[in-house]
């Protein structure tokens, strides 16, 4: 009999679990004239617990079982609707690389990819479009804006973010946050902070004084708190300086809330966000996702034993409930219509951002393809017959329609010519490779799957434990696979007309093989367009426009230390181009590199204001040419160095870039504008940002190669001022 009612209540349980996963959450829209503050004050206990966690424990976690193991995606998750007090629920979902709770919804290139246009109008208009499938998917808070920065390329989940440089993840990241909340969708930027290793990621302590924290760690963050006006925040597992992340109060009430002015809200990274309510909340940490473990009687056990306050509560409550009433009295019912969804054109706009992703890295003359001489053509690795999009972890599994591989987005440009396009899976080296020299063109699909990098789950959350998974986490290395190699290196002896596509989310080392090969392509996880786009590309219709989002380096050693399975580890100030300046490293390719059809010059820096007054902004500009006969998209760089800094600084730190069309043979003038407060250096002793008097250099060019910068020096008069943030 016992067996039979528990049996019965599994039943139940998975019933309402799946009717609650069917049902879409109300739109967050709210109708009531009270003011948050009001309807706080008059909320009991229960009420205002609700608003700090997601679904009751029972069906979240039935609700997470189902969504893996029975619907294989993410089921959708509220929190916080009260019917007395009309309140909307916010409505979770992932994902960086799009929505995750829906099937038919647009897998995008991963954000490393669109890291690598560095068009932040493109990455506006794609964070508009994957509102509008939130929301066609029920969901009204998007949770996929990663800006960690990318420290190691070894790290696992590099894919999801934009890049290393500060500068860079901010500017992307506010363009995604603002294209999600003209939606009237909020925005959710994470991990906050100091979390760029996977494996570890539960319980890894990462060390960072106070200036490598606020120039390098933070100021994208900030970035997007206060240009882009983010709803939400979502804290990360790691401690920081033997805090963690989720109750760290000189990170979340001091920087984030007091100094920056954030409005909005926290909520914890999922199911071990929070390992302690009453501190969390008092730090800052307000929403407890998915499930309550900690925000629910323990909660209110922290405030019967006095750890809490009701006034603490209170405030956060406060935080929630303001952010949800702010965006539901935006709403009106025409707004949050979605009959003018048409996700043809999302897919077309996925299309384009794999088109200006792509980097070409290498060109010895092959490409682009002419298919009146290239009329046999081989494409070789398993990887070219599969939808290789990326990561398959929970916060990034995309249900698309479809996908085109690359062997599908050849096929069918080739369709009505005369050109054949054969395949073979590489597993017989030696087979490929005579195969290969019987052909015009050689084209190796090569790199990585979720298998290799990714999400990591581990079976312990407080140390080094087995893994549950037999896919994802940090690569172990930054070489392809063996196999891979020996696959490029015998088809490039086999066939001089040899190249390399590259699928992945970070860098790799090319040397043990590129000098084989006659063109290198990095196309990553380009997403459900990509096997269009890169026919587009290598057969010239379209020309390469994208640039690294990182430094590459010749050799591991040449990077910072890196410890996938880390306890503690120690975030210094300097990583990607930054290192390799201080050290005196050539790269293998610098930050910003990129190849093209065309060749761009740069030419006649000038600096309006030289010696700029107190608080003006600096103007510099110069004229770029396209040299070539075919259009081109150039991005061009403008970095700022330090003479006689009274601190050590950076050679040079990227303070702009902008992605300039120009015609076959136009030139066009550029121009950048600079704040004095993007000069100045965080002073711990005096608890403030500083503007030195100093002579600051100025350089302009297509990379952060210093040998091809434009560079003029300014003067800035500070004053005795110092620069605020």
């Amino acid at each position: 009999m016992t067996v039979l009612l528990i049996a019965g209540v599994v039943i139940i349980l998975i019933i309402l679990s799946l009717w609650r996963m069917m049902k879409r959450v109300r739109p967050l829209t709210t109708d009531t004239d009270l003011t948050p503050e009001a309807i706080v004050s008059q909320m009991t206990l229960r009420e205002k617990l609700w608003q700090l966690t997601g679904e009751t424990m029972l069906v979240g976690v039935v609700k997470m079982l189902i969504s893996e193991l029975v619907l294989k995606r993410m089921g959708r998750f509220y929190s916080g609707y009260n019917k007395r007090w009309k309140i909307p629920a916010f409505s979770f979902t992932d994902g960086p690389r799009g929505v995750v709770i829906e099937k038919n919804n647009t897998a995008w290139p991963v954000s490393l990819a669109r890291g690598a246009s560095f068009d932040p109008e493109l990455e506006e208009r794609i964070g508009a479009a994957i509102a509008d499938e939130a929301k066609k998917s029920g969901a009204n808070y998007f949770g996929g804006i990663t800006i960690n920065l990318l420290r190691h390329p070894r790290w696992g989940r590099a894919q999801e973010t934009y890049g290393e440089d500060p500068h860079h993840l901010g500017v992307m990241g506010s363009a995604m946050v603002k294209g999600i909340q003209s939606r009237n969708v909020m925005a959710c930027a994470k991990h906050f902070a100091l979390n760029s290793i996977e494996n570890s990621r539960f319980y890894v302590d990462v060390e960072a004084d106070e200036r490598t924290l606020r120039e390098v760690y933070l100021p994208h963050f900030r970035r997007v708190v206060q240009e882009g006006k983010v709803a939400s925040l979502m804290s990360s597992y790691n401690l920081i300086n033997g805090t963690r992340a989720s109750e760290n109060v000189h990170l979340l009430d001091t920087i984030l809330r007091k100094e920056w002015g954030f409005q909005g809200f926290v909520s914890s990274d999922w199911v071990r966000g929070v390992r302690n309510g009453p501190r969390s909340i008092k730090a800052g940490t307000e929403v407890e996702m998915p499930v309550p473990l900690q925000n629910g009687r323990k909660l209110r056990r922290g405030l019967k034993h006095g750890e809490i306050s009701m006034a603490e509560i209170d405030e956060a409550v406060l935080r929630v409930i303001r952010t949800k009433i702010a965006y539901g009295r935006l709403s009106r019912p025409s707004e949050l219509a979605i009959g003018h969804h048409t996700i043809p054109e999302h897919f077309a706009l996925a299309r384009e951002s794999a088109l200006k992703s792509a980097v070409l890295m290498q060109n010895g003359g092959m490409l682009p393809l002419d298919p009146e001489e290239s009329r046999r053509i081989l494409l070789l690795g398993s990887l070219a017959t599969r939808a290789n999009l990326g990561d398959d972890g929970t916060s990034d599994k995309v249900h698309y329609p479809y996908a085109v591989t690359p062997l599908d987005g050849l096929r069918k440009h080739l369709a009505n010519t005369d050109v054949s396009v054969l395949h073979d899976d590489g597993s017989n080296i030696e087979a490929a490779a005579e195969l290969a020299a019987t052909v015009d063109a050689v084209i190796v699909v090569a790199g990585f799957t979720s298998r290799d990098e990714g999400e990591y789950f581990s079976s312990r959350a407080n140390g080094p434990g087995k893994q549950l998974t037999n896919c994802g986490g940090d690569r172990t290395s930054l070489d392809l696979r063996e196999e891979d190699i020996a696959l490029i290196q015998a088809a490039g002896r086999a066939n001089s007309n040899t190249v390399v596509v590259y699928q992945g989310g970070s860098a790799i080392v090319t040397n043990p093989w590129d000098h084989d090969v006659n063109a290198i392509v990095f196309q990553w996880y380009a997403g459900m367009e990509g096997g269009t786009a890169l026919a587009q590309l290598l057969f010239g219709e379209v020309n390469f426009s994208g640039k690294l989002p990182f430094t590459i380096a010749r050799s591991e050693s040449d990077l910072p230390f890196f410890d996938s399975s880390a306890a503690k580890i120690h975030y210094g100030y300097y990583h990607g181009y930054t290192l390799m300046d201080k050290e005196g490293i050539e790269p293998a390719y610098p930050f910003g590199f990129g190849l093209s059809y065309t060749t761009v010059s740069y030419g006649n820096l000038h600096v309006r204001n030289e010696k700029p007054g107190q608080g003006e902004p600096i103007q510099v500009s110069c004229t770029l040419t396209n040299t070539a006969d075919m259009a081109a998209e150039e991005v061009a760089f403008l970095f700022v160095g330090f003479e006689n800094s009274s601190v050590e600084r950076p050679e040079k730190i990227l303070r702009g870039f902008q992605r300039v069309f120009l015609k076959a043979g136009e030139s066009t003038d550029i121009s950048f504008s600079l704040k004095p407060e993007e000069l100045t250096y965080y002073d711990p002793g005096a608890g403030k940002w500083v503007l030195e008097e100093i002579w600051y250099r100025l350089l302009i060019g297509g990379s952060a190669d210093s040998n091809e910068l434009l560079s003029a020096t300014v003067l800035i008069d500070s004053s005795g001022e110092s620069g605020g943030r």
